[in-house]
């Protein structure tokens, strides 16, 4: 009944300075819906990077080392020769290796001329790597695959025709899905060939890079070393790269980026809880002498204390229950204008900073209000009575 009848006094509090009780909450809305927005981004950012390299994350490079001479002295300082293919495929076995040619060259695509990148591979490996969204696989020497982005931006369409200037000319016969970026090889901003096609064009033999695709993720670092051993065993001829782990460092830096943004956001919620704090102590100073009463009638410390912490709850209560409510908005914003998306906002990893923002809403709230209602309950009963 106590417990009411001063949650009552509270509310008649907060209704009595409704000016002054509206900007606290406005500041509380404020912060909330910042720390929330700026919590959304970071995890959509982070998502965002994750789903576009995860098709990368099981794959290890394998690159000449500048200026390694290659294994048994027989490969240029920038290729990989059939030897060293071999010698790869051996040290990484049963798991997939695919060797790729690559280069760039001026392209004639209708009465437009523009540069790409152009990638040689085998036929049957190209599933392995890549996914078709229109048309099909290679079939042929004189076909070529087109990525998605290179489609778009150059209105290529299945059945168009690519010249390459004195190599010759490529029909499209299919349309790569979007990959997103990628530590390998970048398809989306260029085209495929096949292997032989590509070394009658380019005059090269030896390859760019070998990619070895591990079937289980927990054999990546067992089937680096392998190929370490096998490849660099008296000097260094090959730089072997885990996607695995740069996909994590990279990651883990947008992980700290999306807490940042973060901390950013609560840093406008202690502002507004330091707003709560001044407007409390303003009301303890203006309530010295009801405070006086409410003790001379026998009201205890702690009852005073609860008035005044149920008066800073209220305010915690209503800023923080439309700043999440507003956070809906604000992440979806910060997502358009950032992202272009808003794929990441409804997932379980976003909405939790809803449920974060308004704990700390509140939280921040009800620590502001503790020294007020500490003052005010350790007040004087009889000199409160005397305050002018």
């Amino acid at each position: 009944m106590h417990s009411l009848m001063f949650f009552e006094l509270a509310q008649r509090n907060v209704r009595l300075h409704w000016l002054r009780s509206l900007l606290a909450i406005l500041g509380i809305i404020i912060g909330v819906v910042t720390i929330v927005s700026m919590g959304i981004l970071g995890n959509s950012l982070v998502l965002a990077i994750s789903d576009s390299l995860s098709t990368v994350g099981d794959s290890i490079i394998v690159t000449p080392h500048v200026g390694g001479m290659g294994f048994g002295g027989s490969q240029s300082s920038n290729l990989l020769s059939d030897r060293d293919v071999e010698q790869i495929r051996r040290a990484a076995a049963p798991h997939v290796t695919i060797p790729v040619y690559s280069g760039s060259s001026r392209m004639k695509i209708g009465s437009e001329d523009t540069v790409g990148t152009i990638y040689g591979l085998k036929p049957d490996d190209i599933p392995v790597l890549l996914e078709v969204d229109q048309g099909s696989y290679l079939r042929g020497a004189s076909g070529a695959m087109v990525g998605a982005t290179f489609a778009e931006e150059n209105e290529i369409k299945v059945g168009s025709r690519i010249s390459l200037g004195e190599m010759g000319s490529v029909r499209v016969v299919g349309i790569l899905k979007e990959r997103g970026m990628g530590f390998d090889i970048n398809p989306d901003f260029g085209i495929v060939v096949e292997d032989q096609w590509f070394k009658q064009a380019f005059g090269q033999e030896e390859y760019n890079q070998v990619i070895v695709k591990v079937n289980d993720l927990n054999k990546i670092e067992e089937v680096k070393d392998s190929i370490d051993r096998t490849m660099n065993r008296k000097e260094t001829v090959v730089d072997v790269i885990d996607t695995r782990a740069i996909l994590e460092t990279i990651l883990t830096t947008f992980g700290q980026i999306s807490t940042f943004t973060t901390v950013i956001g609560g840093i406008s919620l202690i502002v507004a809880g330091v707003s709560i704090l001044n407007i409390m102590l303003m009301s303890v100073t203006e309530r010295i002498k009801e405070i006086g009463v409410i003790r001379s009638i026998g009201t205890q410390r702690k009852e005073v204390l609860r008035m005044f912490l149920y008066e800073a709850l209220i305010l915690g209560l209503i800023g923080s229950s439309i700043g999440g409510a507003l956070s809906i908005i604000g992440g979806y914003a910060v997502s358009m204008v950032m992202l272009q998306t808003t794929e990441y906002l409804f997932v379980p990893s976003s909405l939790v900073y809803i449920v974060y923002g308004v704990g700390f809403g509140l939280g921040t709230s009800l620590i502001s209000g503790l020294y007020p209602a500490w003052k005010a309950s350790n007040l004087n009963p009889i000199e409160a009575l005397r305050h002018e």
